[in-house]
């Protein structure tokens, strides 16, 4: 499940039923902050809450505020800066690792229902839309229309627009679907990339049991994996393949197109013989270079599932790095 999607249900159902419900949403972060800019959060006048804005004694007050604002009747918009730092002159947090955010209180309004329902549509159909916030309120268009991901200024209080790109912004091609595959997909599931699997060997029992995947394709050659996979600065690929044979056919398919990340996985023998290969043969350095190999941090992992962590490791700090 999308990480946001359960928290929009909750909001969806808390409107629905009459429930006074304030939406805390992260809308710009810095540093090392724990709230992260796209961290959104319910809170209704029962008392319950769905989602986090970053946790710890930030959130516990901010919770406070929304239950305390519901209670009263007299809930307004607001939009607050917390500085992660106690020397900050105003706007501490109460937290020390530093970094800042800004996060929006926004009391939902019965009108909001529908376009609620808009959004959980699309993030359960894995679909893209454009959230938008504004001293206006909430506002959803379905489509593409952000490359980055996400847009925030702020003018003043009472002038300021954020955006956001929903749907999965990370979409992980994972080519072979052997014991490791089946790991690995199960462990991105959780962490909001949008997995694509292909295999050419359609009744391999782990293709068959793989059900963390959200597309499965049957290839009749490892040749075709170019015409499957796009470019793309948020398309990540692993390979994976039965042997060596399979594994070649896929990186040669894919060494030319411009990828976010492209790793093979391997012993480092095995990646030895590989590279050497395509040295001998005259393969663009610059093409090579774009190869991770093997694939994943050592971390000496054995079984499939350690070796999917040292995987999704990789690929997060692929994803997280800015330059």
């Amino acid at each position: 499940m999308h990480r946001a999607l359960a928290t929009w249900q909750f909001l969806s159902e808390s409107v629905g039923a009459g429930l006074p419900t304030m939406l805390l949403y992260v809308l710009e972060s810095h540093g090392s902050s724990p709230g992260r800019q796209g961290f959104v959060m319910g809170v209704n006048a029962n008392g319950a809450m769905q989602g986090s804005i970053g946790g710890g004694i930030m959130e516990h007050k901010f919770v406070q505020l929304a239950r305390e604002q519901l209670a009263s009747g007299v809930a307004e918009s607001a939009v607050r800066k917390q500085i992660h730092n106690k020397t900050a002159p105003k706007d501490q947090s109460g937290m020390i690792c530093s970094g800042e955010q800004t996060i929006l209180l926004y009391p939902l309004q019965s009108s909001d229902y529908e376009l609620i329902t808009d959004i959980i549509s699309c993030l359960q159909h894995e679909q893209q839309g454009v959230l938008m916030l504004s001293p206006a309120g909430l506002a959803f268009a379905p489509g593409q229309g952000l490359a980055e991901g996400f847009a925030f200024r702020q003018q003043s209080e009472t002038d300021w627009l954020y955006q956001e790109q929903l749907g999965y912004k990370q979409h992980l091609h994972i080519v072979g679907g052997g014991h490791c595959s089946l790991a690995l997909s199960r462990l991105m599931r959780t962490l909001d990339f949008r997995i694509s699997l292909y295999e050419d060997r359609p009744q391999l029992n782990t293709f068959l049991e793989n059900d963390a995947a959200h597309q499965k394709t049957v290839v009749e050659t490892y040749h075709e994996m170019a015409a499957h996979i796009p470019d793309g600065a948020n398309q990540y690929v692993v390979i994976m393949t039965v042997g060596y044979r399979t594994d070649d056919i896929a990186v040669r398919a894919l060494l030319p197109k411009n990828l976010r990340f492209l790793g093979v996985l391997g012993s480092q023998k095995k990646i030895e013989k590989l590279l050497g290969d395509y040295r001998a043969e005259g393969i663009s350095p610059a093409y090579l270079a774009k190869l991770c190999a093997p694939v994943g941090l050592p971390i000496h992992s054995q079984t499939p599932e350690e070796i999917a962590i040292s995987i999704a490791a990789q690929l997060i700090a692929v994803k997280n790095h800015k330059s």
